[in-house]
């Protein structure tokens, strides 16, 4: 597992990192661009690049905590946990299209079902690591994103300018841990 956090970290930084490869380039302007001019070019990949960098922050944060939980595995578990690091080495890809047609419906949907695969991925990897233990804390917050991801996904077909905001809900699972932690008393 000491191997599989160190390729982890890898996966991670760069497809964080890769995340703003299909950021417009400055020489996209024949000119020096007016406010307006940037505004147009730069708003849809930026917010593209922001959701996806939190995301996949957000799961490398859960990555590493469901790491320490559980430090040991068989294949089955290191095996999911490649599948999860696939779906993370995607993410710029998805991210691309989804920052270029943010707002048509079916790159709304694809990018949405990809957030969901990541989010089921790491819920699933999570009730394995907390099998035989009652934590309803970490799993509230791993179950969380699935739940948001979906509805969002569901929105895009409809409103794919809505589904971003839905999305972002998926930031409040520390604070589905936080309640579900109250909730059974403990401190």
């Amino acid at each position: 597992m000491r191997r599989l956090e160190m390729l982890s970290n890898t996966i991670f930084g760069v497809a964080m990192t890769l995340l703003a490869y299909d950021l417009p380039k400055a020489s996209s302007f024949a000119t020096a661009p007016r406010w307006i001019d940037l505004l147009r070019v730069y708003a849809q990949p930026v917010i593209a690049l922001a959701i996806s960098f939190v995301v996949a922050g957000m799961f490398w944060f859960s990555h590493h905590r469901r790491l320490a939980v559980a430090p040991e595995a068989g294949r089955s578990v290191v095996f999911l946990n490649l599948l999860f690091l696939l779906s993370i080495v995607i993410l710029p890809v998805t991210n691309g299209l989804y920052g270029n047609y943010r707002m048509d419906s079916v790159v709304a949907v694809i990018y949405g079902l990809h957030l969901t695969l990541i989010a089921s991925l790491n819920a699933l990897l999570w009730v394995l690591a907390l099998r035989g233990r009652s934590d309803p804390q970490l799993l509230a917050t791993a179950l969380l994103p699935v739940f948001v991801f979906v509805l969002g996904t569901a929105i895009a077909p409809i409103a794919p300018h809505a589904a971003q905001f839905a999305w972002c809900l998926a930031f409040l699972a520390p604070v589905a841990g936080w309640l579900a932690r109250r909730g059974t008393g403990q401190t």
